[in-house]
């Protein structure tokens, strides 16, 4: 039975529509600034690209789909691997390699378009795709917890405070428990002193939010063709989970609303809406784009389900992408606040993952299945946290380093597809995690 939702927000009126498209953008808020506190990509270019990225959605998805693009967290583990530190000349080479692998979204839509959902769906069942989603959250752990040593009073509150709210809060405040754990945890550091606002004051209240060199093209004449290389293969695997994701994400929009959009416009427009979203905004120095959980819970608190309330919320992040000086307050964040967040966060990523296994059911009697999760497992973990921390060999004057994500990804990908015995069939009532 159809939901019975508002599917034209004009009935309502602009200033309600207005308060609507600003819930919507503080429900993505608190996730969608903490992947460049985490990363040290750019906060301004974030939500620039955050709002265009989900303009250039609706347009694609010929404006049916009430979706907000945020920061996608699948990611974290390859900006990791690229510049653990966040370093500044480094980040542009993982940008690469994200945008790339916003372009096997592309493939993927082709595919999809061609051959149909069902026949292409069966080379990603749940048995590969859960069992990475846990080992990208499992790979983050360590850098959360190096975090919290900071200051363990700080994220321990900002871990009792995310806590609370998911479990106990009410309206909006229930589906923003990350942002107010930050919230709550960065105004108790800075009581306790810990926090420096002397960047906060020097910034300006108006400013252009993206810098060239933060982009891609500031490798232009000046690249490093090993890193570059070794970037690209380390990060675009990482998209065979965050592809299943976004199917994921379009099914539980589908319910929400009570339409089929796997149908109308397509999985492959909303694909290509995805994919060429990431790509921009990694070319410009932001986080891949991903369909974002938190507004389809917008979606279903308000029973609004007009697109045009979602595009709203873009307009306004576009706008707050013009003001340096909040930049300038995010990158002041404590360092026990990001841990705190962060230990949630990417234990939530591997819980997901194993989410992912039960609701579709994974018969794990079956040595098929074990033999393609446990491989997952051992090579995304055991290479991630080996001496080498990655397999590298030569090409010519090339140096290439695999990542564990990467080994695990093909590797579970390509053994599924060579065991026999295979009982995942693909439906468009396919449930996945977010982000």
């Amino acid at each position: 039975m159809e939901n019975q939702g508002i599917r034209d927000a004009r009935a309502l009126g602009m200033p309600k529509m207005l308060v609507l498209g600003l819930q919507h953008m503080f429900a993505m808020f608190g996730a969608t600034i903490l992947v460049p506190a985490l990363t040290g990509l750019s906060v301004s270019a974030t939500l620039l690209f955050a709002g265009l990225g989900t303009l250039l959605f609706h347009f694609l998805a010929k404006g049916k789909v009430p979706a907000f693009l945020g920061s996608s967290f699948a990611y974290l583990a390859g900006y990791a691997a690229i510049a653990p530190a966040g370093e500044a000349e480094l980040l542009p080479y993982a940008c690469v390699g994200v945008a790339c692998s916003g372009l096997l979204y592309l493939v993927l839509a082709a595919l999809v378009k061609s051959f149909g959902t069902q026949r292409i769906m069966r080379f990603f069942p749940p048995v590969v795709t859960g069992p990475i989603i846990i080992c990208i959250g499992m790979t983050l752990a360590n850098s959360a917890i190096n975090n919290c040593t900071g200051h363990w009073a700080v994220a321990l509150l900002a871990i009792v405070t995310v806590v609370i709210f998911n479990i106990w809060g009410k309206g909006m405040l229930k589906i923003i428990p990350i942002l107010m754990g930050v919230l709550v945890s960065y105004a108790f550091a800075a009581l306790l002193g810990q926090v420096d606002f002397s960047g906060v004051a020097a910034a300006s209240w108006i400013g252009l939010p993206v810098k060239v060199e933060n982009t891609v093209f500031s490798l232009i004449g000046n690249c490093d063709t090993n890193l570059l290389v070794t970037a690209i293969i380390a990060i675009m695997p990482i998209a065979f989970a965050t592809m299943i994701e976004h199917i994921g994400d379009i099914c539980a929009i589908s319910s929400t609303v009570g339409e089929n959009f796997i149908e109308d416009p397509g999985l492959h427009r909303t694909l290509m809406g995805d994919g060429l979203a990431t790509a921009l905004a990694s070319l410009f120095g932001a986080p891949a784009n991903t369909t974002y959980g938190e507004n389809t819970g917008v979606l279903a608190l308000t029973k609004v389900y007009d697109p045009r309330v979602v595009r709203l919320a873009a307009v306004f992040a576009i706008l707050a992408s013009f003001c340096p000086k909040f930049s300038a307050l995010i990158a002041a964040m404590p360092t026990g606040t990001i841990g705190g967040v962060s230990l949630i966060l990417y234990g939530m990523i591997s819980a997901i993952g194993v989410r992912n296994l039960v609701e579709n059911q994974v018969d794990l009697s079956k040595s098929r299945n074990v033999i393609v999760a446990s491989l997952i497992m051992s090579l995304g973990l055991g290479i991630t946290f080996s001496a080498a921390g990655a397999i590298a060999f030569n090409v010519g004057s090339l140096t290439i380093r695999f990542s564990g994500l990467a080994v695990a990804a093909i590797t579970g990908i390509v053994v599924n597809a060579i065991l026999p015995d295979k009982d995942y069939v693909f439906s468009h009532d396919y449930q996945n995690g977010k982000k």
